[in-house]
């Protein structure tokens, strides 16, 4: 499965207003495969489930499993929490708390 049909497969439609998001903040292509990316293991994460049914608790625990399990770097994980928050934020309309993202 290519890591945005998890997406697709979500919530059709998903992939399309990602990019809409992305192309309104006028972000580069890069940005755009790293939010996707990052957007995408959420959603897998979280058995395919719709993310806008996804609490800020469902957040916290991926990023719980990306630092504890998988030990991504800093750097990773700081990628992780801004894709969210722009999903979350830009695409979903359903802001998130400045400290909730934490890990």
């Amino acid at each position: 499965m290519n890591i945005t049909e998890a997406l697709e497969q979500s919530r059709p439609g998903l992939v399309c207003l990602v990019q809409a998001a992305i192309h309104k903040r006028e972000l580069n292509q890069r940005a755009e495969q790293t939010y996707l990316h990052w957007i995408s293991r959420f959603v897998l994460f979280h058995d395919l489930k719709d993310p806008s049914t996804l609490s800020e608790e469902d957040q916290a625990h991926f990023f719980e499993y990306l630092n504890e399990h998988l030990r991504v770097s800093r750097a990773r994980l700081n990628q992780a929490k801004h894709a969210l928050e722009f999903f979350y934020d830009d695409v979903l309309s359903k802001p998130t708390q400045p400290d909730s993202a934490a890990a």
